[in-house]
């Protein structure tokens, strides 16, 4: 495609001795060649966008500094390139509807029209199905869930009895709903299981990525409210309540009935303790580990988490602290008294 075909396709500016320039691919700015159009969104990747072989790339309206390619000017680069990615890579997969010979499915559940399920799926007594879900290879629904409308499961996924999930919903592979809660108590110097006997909610429009989990609760549900997106290798425990449009990244760890606010960003390896409150608008920076509640519109970093402008301070100060280790002994070695 000619770069004046994609400019109107995205609605950019473009340089008029542009328009000609021919498109066959899309690439990131440090891999891209002749012929390829990337986008640049983020100050981060200046020097890449300074030595890039696109062809092209999508800027920001504002941006003026001269580079090696075309420029389209937009907007929203990352958007814009959103919209140009599918013209230049294959069709997303689609599952016909219809139900694997090998699926053992129990007359005693509910299927809707439209559904794909894929070999070696089980559905247990009691389970509801919505219509026009795909779950594929391998999958496991237990007795008495109720899936939604147009949800998808990918392989190997496995929703425990009595689970709630609603419509819209994306499961990678590997993930877990409904796992037992991990409770026990110290009894006559043993373990004892305490009996994890809710469910799991999970509303319209979640996804949750590979290999996460969220357990049962121990009475009750835990639930995780719509719009909220879950990266792979995610562990949520037992009773949590996860508000709306969260955004949880990849190997966040949240402890027993901790419950979170809408619009949450937790970065990579955050670790909730149990039993803590986090308001609405939270952040909480890569790697923090959090033990007391949060009140919303609040920025939280470190291990301990603490504000962002106290963990600021604390960490220049700490940068200093062999230098006035050394100055103190010198002063004491001055001074023995």
């Amino acid at each position: 495609m000619t770069l004046r075909e994609l400019a109107g396709r995205v609605s950019a500016r473009l340089a008029p001795e542009s328009e000609d320039a021919e498109i066959s691919s899309v690439a990131s700015l440090a891999d891209a060649n002749p012929g390829d159009i990337s986008f640049f969104g983020n100050q981060k990747y200046l020097g890449a966008l300074r030595k890039t072989r696109a062809t092209a790339v999508l800027l920001p309206e504002s941006f003026t500094e001269q580079i090696p390619a075309h420029g389209l000017y937009v907007e929203d680069p990352s958007a814009a390139f959103a919209q140009i990615l599918p013209l230049f890579t294959p069709q997303p997969i689609t599952h016909a509807p219809g139900i694997h010979p090998s699926a053992v499915i129990s007359p005693e559940s509910v299927i809707g029209e439209g559904c794909s399920i894929g070999p070696l799926v089980v559905i247990e007594k009691g389970a509801q199905i919505g219509s026009h879900a795909t779950i594929e290879a391998k999958c496991f629904i237990g007795q008495e869930v109720k899936l939604g409308n147009h949800c998808h499961l990918h392989p190997n996924v496995t929703i425990r009895e009595r689970c709630r999930i609603g419509n819209r919903v994306v499961l990678h592979s590997g993930v877990v709903i409904g796992a037992d809660g991990f409770g026990y108590e110290l009894r006559d110097g043993c373990q004892q299981k305490i009996p994890q006997t809710g469910s799991v909610q999970i509303d319209d429009d979640v996804e949750v990525g590979a290999n996460s989990t969220v357990d049962r609760a121990r009475f009750g549900r835990t639930w995780i409210q719509r719009g909220t997106k879950i990266d792979n290798l995610v562990q949520i425990g037992h009773n949590v309540t996860i508000g709306e449009h969260c955004i949880l990244c990849a190997q966040v760890g949240i402890s027993g009935s901790t419950r979170i606010g809408n619009y949450v960003t937790l970065a990579g390896k955050v670790g909730l303790s149990g039993h803590i409150e986090i308001g609405d608008q939270v952040m909480i920076g890569a790697m923090s580990g959090l033990a007391k509640n949060v009140p919303s519109n609040t920025i939280m970093f470190g291990a301990p988490a603490q504000p962002i402008r106290e963990y600021k301070e604390n960490y220049a100060l700490l940068k200093n602290i062999r230098k006035l280790y050394n100055r103190v002994k010198a002063l004491e070695a001055k001074n023995p008294e």
